[in-house]
């Protein structure tokens, strides 16, 4: 601050001294908020017109806290889901067995994943667990002469995998769809219901109750063989929810299997 000398003709009193302290104190505080000149010619910040002495600390650090961590975990989360899935591009689910490498890179993903998981409670907020999914990866195989006996060589091909959940009703229905080659193309699904029961907070306890295939030349097929298909499909034991957000579900049974699910929004299952 610039002060001016002014020359007077006789010393100052004791109580014009004390006048002109008192008024430059308080030209010095009326600085801290802001020079009184011109706004006009003061630079501005990039967060708007206000000066940069104007602009109020607590706000961006609000900003920082709210659109910060919260912004980067959530690319993080969307960058490992679509590695996830460039991973699984080409691979059948699984169903069918894949090189060691590509399991190990898409179970490290999955790792990723879980140790993200949104959900960490997912029995105590079912909702989000509610509703219908398709499977896109699975550590079930169906491998030699299960594959055979089955007729998924040649013959018989598989379909779409969903699973619908009714948390109102504590049960689950598992779908899968197959296609057999004949004189015409037959589609038919097997579906097998099951109930379920929360054992934590993250674990369900799983009840077959039945199955059923239709139509009945596609069960004439599996007859023989029924007990193979089911055994590979039947869900009782328990199952870990280890990840779900809204489009994604990951889960681990207490056979060791990966269950990896989208969320798919057509419960009619066409």
């Amino acid at each position: 601050m610039i002060t001016k000398l002014v020359h007077v003709n006789s010393p100052m009193t004791d109580s014009q001294v004390s006048h002109l302290v008192c008024r430059t104190m308080n030209i010095m505080k009326l600085q801290r908020f802001g020079p009184v000149i011109n706004h006009s010619r003061i630079n501005t910040s990039r967060f708007g017109d206000k000066p940069l002495w104007f602009r109020p600390f607590t706000v961006i650090k609000v900003a920082e806290q709210s659109s910060g961590f919260g912004l980067v975990e959530d690319e993080t989360l969307a960058q490992k889901k679509k590695e996830l899935y460039q991973a699984l591009e080409g691979i059948n689910r699984g169903i069918f067995g894949i090189p060691s490498g590509k399991k190990l890179e898409i179970e490290s993903l999955v790792k990723q994943l879980e140790s993200q998981n949104p959900t960490p409670e997912p029995t105590l907020e079912l909702d989000k667990v509610d509703g219908c999914w398709r499977l896109v990866y699975s550590t079930i195989s169906i491998l030699g002469s299960r594959r055979t006996k089955l007729g998924l060589r040649d013959f018989i091909s598989l379909g779409d995998f969903f699973q619908t959940i009714d948390k109102a009703k504590s049960k689950a229905v598992n779908v899968i769809k197959f296609n057999a080659k004949g004189l015409i193309l037959l589609c038919g699904e097997l579906s097998i219901e099951a109930s379920f029961k929360i054992a934590s907070k993250t674990r369900v306890d799983i009840k077959y109750e039945k199955s059923t295939i239709t139509p009945d030349q596609l069960m004439n097929v599996f007859r023989k063989n029924y007990d193979i298909l089911l055994g590979i499909f039947n869900p009782e034991g328990w199952l870990e929810i280890t990840y779900v957000d809204d489009n994604m579900r990951i889960g681990r049974d207490d056979k060791g299997n990966i269950f990896v699910l989208e969320r798919f929004d057509d419960n009619s299952n066409s």
